[in-house]
């Protein structure tokens, strides 16, 4: 596995182009925390969600005419976020460790050098993290349109990145969500389930 580790001060898959503008230059690295290039989601901490969560999830990647479809593992604590996901056959794909700080990954080898898991981490915030959270974490410019059953965040007036859900408010981490990320040009179904502790 590719191992990577990045810190970010406070201030979250796929690359492809966008004609957004810079709030602050893109780092390099495959953990930043980016929304779109070079758009830095300044992370907010896993206990802003408000509770520990364990969650079984089925997700299928869509961009162009490649699809994946992988398991994902999601543990979420007051001082930490683990995200593994599996392929088909069982093979580890991807770790990302997140302890409020400091963004950790192991990503397969067999996985394209395209895969972000700072990106990942951070689309997984902007859907599921509280309003307030997410509002907060948005780099200038970016703004959060919320209703019961859909989330769209905009950098600078332009839809970076759409949700739409089934699952009843308040519990965000059971049922069906369809996302697109415009500013990385891919498409994400996930079916969740709350693993009960």
């Amino acid at each position: 596995m590719r191992a990577c580790v990045a810190r970010f001060v406070p201030a979250l898959l796929l690359a492809g182009c966008s004609a957004l503008p810079t709030a602050i230059e893109a780092p390099a690295d495959a953990n930043a925390p980016l929304i779109a290039p070079g758009q830095v989601l300044a992370l907010p901490r896993p206990a802003d969600v408000g509770r520990r969560i364990m969650a079984a999830q089925l997700i299928t990647v869509k961009r162009g005419a490649q699809t994946f479809a992988f398991e994902g593992h999601l543990n979420v604590r007051p001082d930490r976020v683990v995200f593994i996901g599996l392929d088909s056959v069982g093979r580890r794909a991807v770790t990302i460790e997140w302890n409020g700080r400091d963004i950790s990954a192991e990503v397969a080898p067999w996985l394209p050098d395209a895969v972000r898991p700072g990106s990942l981490l951070a689309d997984l915030i902007l859907i599921y993290w509280p309003e307030q959270s997410v509002r907060n974490a948005l780099p200038p410019g970016g703004e959060l349109v919320q209703d019961p059953h859909s989330r769209t965040i905009r950098i600078a007036g332009r839809e970076v990145l759409h949700a739409d859900y089934d699952w009843a408010i308040g519990a965000r981490w059971n049922g069906n969500l369809r996302y697109s990320n415009f500013a990385w040009g891919y498409q994400i179904e996930v079916q969740s389930s709350e693993i009960r502790q």
